[in-house]
């Protein structure tokens, strides 16, 4: 080999690099460990999470090792995924509707507010962009009305791009980068909050031009938090409140009352006697105008009066807020309100915290358009500070045209003794009075309430960033607790420590010092690849761990390659030396072929996943590359330096495998009938299946909620499972997820409702219909947060909405379909005959269709999760991956031996695959050893993912044997065959 010195040197400095990136790893993870001894001191998680924290920043810039310190650390470890950290995953959908309202000014066109509706019924079965089916709903009901119109696009907005004269093809360009821009600005205003949030490593990007945007928050514990913070708009408003005292509120509430009683079920309902302060409260009968018939009153009984002294107009419970706003909403009721307050906007305040029961509802002085006073726009800075009263407040810096219009508003409430509504995002979070006569000057302003610090920080932080331009919904998200996801990384270097050692023994059993070699290259190889995913920020999942003991099976099969093919030179007499250098030469054809057939199946799925499953495909890619330098130069380095000494031999078996595997000679195609008719019932049985009972779709596919619930003891599945769908309505699933004790609910509650609003509300059903299973005291926050010392309740949540179901479903689909689309040419181009294309792809949907056919019909058996989601279609992508693996190896001996030989009628074919023999299943063995031990020591979230691929390289090494080959023969012609024609 030449340039021994040029890769001795670059091995040496490559692996110095990956040790000095992996050390932050390693000092981070030391001072963290520290940190956790300390906090032990703590009674409660809480506690003991505060004093970690506290530690933390305490010594973040203390310096360790003379060239970093911990905060530096910190900001170069190894990036952790959601599954090995937890945190939070959500994807955004930025509204596209709402960005093309704001462009065309709210503009009250039938054509415009058709195109939209029609738009958004299309867009629930299209997978085209909103804004195409906009245009497109458009250009089929717009007559005389074009883009360009004053009451559309051609308003003073846009009069610097847009004109009356321009046509709709002009405009629509126009229309696609003012949307554009309006994604990047929301971009750059959730970068921004995500910046002032507190999490390490997060990772924020756009989606392609579908308007979505991806979020990571690895380590973020407070959930609910997060969530309000990326979908929360930052609306700010200031509005000016009507007096609590207004007649004409009384005159309205009255007669709707009377109105709804002739629209709403007025049935009277028992009477029962009230258990708490609040039914107490609710049941007390005012003797003014509000005073409660004895037959039920729609607004009466559920409204009463709120505390003297404020600006609210009324008070209610929170479990009856939706029910008000749904009649306050009715055409038929607004046309009751008098016309000195026609055009009031109610709006609730915001609750003080998680557990109150009333909410005051204030009237606000609106207008024709809906506008409010003052927008947060003319917001120029905002800090979290503390009031005169040392509680958490929020102040303001407004710019020259908010002060004016701040004087002015404060004063007008100063003079009509009113309130002043501060309303972010559509909830009041305070609304104070003003004494100032002539109102407050300057345009500084405080806004006070019952906030935490936490809370300040992030409505601050929100306002400083600006406001979305659209509103952002989470169309998917995945929550992992902390404690999950120790639990997984525990589970994962379990099994990769167990594989690791399993592979290592092998190799020095099967090939003796040889083994020896192949080990120190795969140790050297593992460095390399935890040294690369540091230092280009990657992130490390719970598949990405599976795709690096996947690597070593790779890093195997290449060794494996060689050393069969030295075996092979030294039976022929040849030298040690030349016997090496043959090998080795003789094996990279296949090592190459078999490393980028399979990185072509990585890439897909890199391209097509996304979170966990791209975390597979990286730390896979990654893999296949260092598994090639280190098998091809480091091994032949070793194995080279140990033949040049003196008096020393090197044996490429032991003394249990000397001749394994040797003087075979199976008919393998003479035999292929047979494979046929077992592989057509294989199949035939799996596509009956598949057809009569199909497959357990997951979330990710269907659509819908997920939770992992954890209890203390064992329960039965099925007795809640009848429960939960008494409270979520059919279609909702329960099964036991690995142990007794833990459950996985999938609901297809209110699939189509975004909003935390609606997660909260569901999370709160199901913390009620569980409570009697959690043992006692556990609250609703014990069950849905959670801590890193968390045992049970929520331990992961997973949403997905319909619409993102329907892409990743499409996704799946044209992911399996380009694998095998870029195999077949691939294989095309390197054996120059469409029949070994032909066989290779065969195989591989035979194998495809058995492990489907194998979930369908165990997928209620088995006693873990066979759900078909995106973990699945990776491990089908990976199936593929390694049956073309394997049948490349076999079709490049083919060649190979066709080449010297020819044909003669199919009996150098079967040469060629006894030849491969020893190669084939040494390799399918040593893999199937690393699964198992990923099976069973890896966790429970990967076994389904780890199933898949077993049944695969089970399938698969049958296929390229029996399946591959014989079809490639068979298609090909007889003057091919007999010899006559090449």
């Amino acid at each position: 080999m030449q340039n021994k010195g040029l890769i001795k040197l670059f091995a040496f400095l490559f692996g110095l690099v990956s040790i000095y990136q992996l050390s932050y790893t390693f000092i981070t993870s030391n001072v963290e460990e520290k940190a956790e001894a300390y906090a032990a001191q703590g009674e409660t998680i809480e506690e003991r999470e505060a004093l970690t924290a506290s530690y933390l920043d305490s010594i973040g810039s203390n310096p360790i090792l003379g060239f970093t310190n911990y905060d530096e650390a910190k900001k170069k470890e190894l990036n952790k995924g959601l599954d090995l950290k937890g945190g939070i995953n959500v994807t955004l959908q930025i509204s596209i509707k709402d960005i093309l309202k704001g462009l065309a000014n709210t503009t009250k066109s039938p054509v415009f507010n058709k195109a939209l509706a029609d738009a958004d019924v299309a867009s629930k079965s299209s997978s085209d962009t909103y804004v195409d089916l906009f245009f497109e709903a458009f250009d089929r009901i717009k007559g005389d009305a074009k883009l360009a119109s004053p009451d559309i696009f051609a308003n003073k907005g846009l009069s610097d791009v847009v004109n009356f004269q321009m046509s709709d093809n002009e405009v629509k360009p126009i229309i696609r980068t003012k949307i554009d821009e309006a994604i990047v600005s929301a971009f750059e205003v959730l970068r921004e909050r995500i910046d002032g949030f507190g999490v390490t490593q997060p990772n924020i990007q756009r989606i392609g031009n579908s308007g979505r945007i991806l979020v990571e928050l690895p380590g973020a514990r407070d959930i609910e938090r997060a969530q309000e913070l990326l979908s929360s708009t930052a609306q700010l408003e200031f509005w000016e409140t009507y007096k609590p005292s207004n007649p004409s509120f009384s005159t309205f509430i009255i007669q709707a009352n009377e109105k709804l009683k002739n629209i709403v079920d007025t049935k009277p309902k028992e009477e029962v006697k009230p258990k708490s302060e609040l039914d107490s409260l609710l049941s007390d009968v005012s003797s003014d105008s509000l005073e409660i018939a004895n037959q039920v009153n729609p607004l009466f009984e559920l409204l009463t009066q709120p505390d003297p002294g404020t600006y609210a107009m009324f008070r209610a419970a929170v479990k009856d807020t939706a029910t008000i706003n749904s009649y306050l909403k009715m055409p038929e009721i607004r046309r009751l309100l008098p016309n000195d307050i026609q055009f009031t906007k109610f709006v609730w305040e915001r609750p003080a915290t998680n557990d109150v029961e009333l909410l005051d509802l204030y009237a606000l002085k609106s207008n024709r358009d809906g506008t409010p006073r003052i927008s947060g726009d003319v917001v120029s800075d905002a800090r979290d500070t503390f009031d005169q009263f040392g509680k958490p407040a929020i102040s303001m810096t407004m710019n020259s045209k908010g002060s004016k219009e701040w004087q002015k508003l404060t004063s007008d409430a100063n003079l009509n003794a009113t309130g002043i509504a501060v309303v972010l995002d559509n909830k009041v979070y305070t609304a104070p009075g003003c004494s100032v006569v002539g109102g407050i000057s300057g345009g500084s302003t405080e806004i006070t309430g019952t906030f935490s610090v936490a809370e300040t920080k992030d409505i601050a932080n929100v306002l400083r960033a600006g406001k979305l331009p659209a509103t952002a919904d989470i169309i998917q998200s995945t929550v992992v607790g902390p404690s999950l996801g120790q639990e997984a990384v525990d589970s994962g270097f379990m099994s990769f420590l167990i594989a690791m050692a399993i592979v290592l023994v092998w190799m020095v059993f099967y090939y003796g010092k040889a083994g020896i070699a192949a080990d120190i290259a795969l140790l050297l190889n593992i460095l390399l690849i935890f040294g690369v995913l540091t230092s280009l920020s990657a992130v490390l999942t719970l598949p990405g761990i599976a795709g690096i003991v996947l690597t070593i099976g790779i890093s195997v099969d290449a060794n494996v390659l060689i050393f069969e093919r030295i075996k092979e030179e030294l039976a022929k007499g040849k030298g040690k030396s030349q016997a090496v250098a043959d090998g080795f030469s003789n094996a990279l054809s296949s090592i190459l072929d078999a490393n980028i057939t399979t990185g072509l199946t990585a890439i897909i799925l890199f391209v097509f996943g996304s979170g966990p499953i791209k975390g597979f495909a990286t730390t896979l890619l990654i893999g296949i590359l260092t598994s090639l330098f280190t098998a091809i130069f480091i091994t032949r380095l070793l194995v080279d330096w140990y033949i040049s000494g003196k008096g020393r031999t090197l044996g490429f078996s032991t003394a249990l495998t000397k001749g394994l595997f040797q003087n075979i000679n199976i008919k393998f195609l003479a035999k292929r009938n047979i494979a046929y008719v077992i592989s057509a019932v294989l199949v035939g049985v799996g596509v009956f299946s598949l057809v009569t009972q199909g497959l357990q779709q997951g979330v990710d596919f269907i659509g819908g909620r997920s939770y992992q619930v954890r209890f203390e003891q064992s329960v039965n599945s099925s007795e809640i499972a009848s429960e939960l769908n008494t409270v979520f309505g059919s279609g909702t699933n329960v099964k036991t997820f690995g142990e007794s004790n833990q459950i996985k609910i999938t609901t297809p509650y209110k699939v189509d409702v975004e909003g935390v609003e609606v997660d909260n509300e569901i999370q709160e059903k199901l913390y009620m219909a569980l409570l009697k299973y959690l043992p006692d005291g556990t609250s609703e926050k014990d069950f849905i947060i959670g801590s890193k010392g968390k045992t049970i309740g929520i331990m992961q949540s997973d949403k997905v909405g319909p619409t993102i179901a329907d892409d990743i479903k499409n996704n799946a689909f044209l992911a399996i379909l380009g694998s095998l689309a870029v195999v077949f040419l691939y294989i095309l181009l390197r054996f120059r005959k469409w029949q070994f294309s032909l066989g290779a792809v065969v195989a591989v949907f035979h194998d495809v269709m058995i492990v489907l056919g194998i979930f369908s019909i165990c997928g209620t058996i088995m006693p873990f999760n066979m759900e078909i989601d995106q973990a699945f279609i990776a491990a089908i992508l990976t199936v593929i991956g390694y049956s073309l693996n394997d049948t490349v190896v076999v079709f490049d001996r083919i060649r190979e031996i066709i080449g010297e030989k020819g044909w003669r009628s199919g009996e150098n074919v079967d040469l060629a695959l006894n030849s491969t023999l020893s190669r084939t299943l040494n390799t399918s063995l040593t893999t199937l050893v690393v699964l198992l031990t990923i099976f069973i020591f890896g966790g429970e979230s990967l076994r389904g993912f780890m199933f898949a691929m077993i049944i695969g390289v089970i399938v698969g090494t049958y296929s390229s044997l029996f399946i591959a080959t014989p079809v490639m023969f068979d298609f090909l012609k007889k003057s091919v065959k007999s010899g006559s024609e090449e």
